[in-house]
């Protein structure tokens, strides 16, 4: 028993492609959204630490780089299908983690499981980490469906998961770091003009305009 059927999988995630099924001018994999999303949220942790909060690095960066890690045995669901109920989310999530308990009991030696039990389960919870990893995931999602947005791809649900990362990043906005991403970041991303910019600006208006 070793680290061998975990080192060679990691490959898996560079095959896997996310929003599977759908017409797409950038392809991003799995492991690629994971190095995006660590950037994102190292950048979101030192927003934090200026504003005087202390962040566990080492949680941080396990948290950003493992978040999507067990879609190597489950691969990416197709977005509508992974939100269209809170009860199915829950059975993804308990598939999810009986296959990564499953896969640390089988391959990875004693002395390590702990570890690996940290690394492989749910990193969104209410910790500061977590909660960075929370807008850190969505501000990537952003940037994806926005990409595709500003190409024309005519695919719905790229604007669906435009709307539902704002509304998200939006819901996290009493911390620091989701508010500097609001206030000094996102203007820059709605000042770029192009065919069909206009709607995506109304869906920010709406959403940040709600109170």
């Amino acid at each position: 028993m070793g680290f061998h059927q975990y080192l060679s999988g990691l490959s898996e995630l560079e095959m896997i492609n996310r929003a599977p099924g759908y017409f797409k001018y950038f392809p991003h994999s799995v492991a690629a959204h994971s190095w995006k999303v660590t950037q994102v949220a190292q950048f979101l942790g030192d927003v934090e630490e200026q504003h005087g909060h202390a962040v566990d690095w080492r949680l941080l960066y396990e948290k950003a780089l493992n978040h999507d890690i067990s879609e190597r045995f489950i691969g990416d669901i197709r977005t509508p299908v992974k939100y269209a109920s809170s009860e199915l989310r829950h059975m993804l999530a308990d598939v999810e983690e009986s296959l990564a308990d499953n896969f640390i009991r089988m391959e990875v030696p004693v002395e390590y499981r702990e570890a690996y039990h940290r690394r492989l389960t749910e990193g969104k919870d209410d910790s500061l980490e977590g909660r960075i990893l929370s807008v850190a995931d969505k501000v990537d999602l952003l940037y994806e469906a926005f990409g595709e947005l500003q190409k024309g791809n005519p695919e719905p649900v790229f604007m669906e998961i435009y709307k539902e990362s704002l509304e998200t990043i939006y819901a996290f906005r009493d911390m620091p770091s989701s508010a500097y991403f609001i206030r000094q970041v996102l203007p820059e991303m709605l000042a770029e003009e192009f065919p069909g910019s206009e709607r995506l600006q109304r869906i920010y208006i709406a959403i940040f305009n709600a109170e």
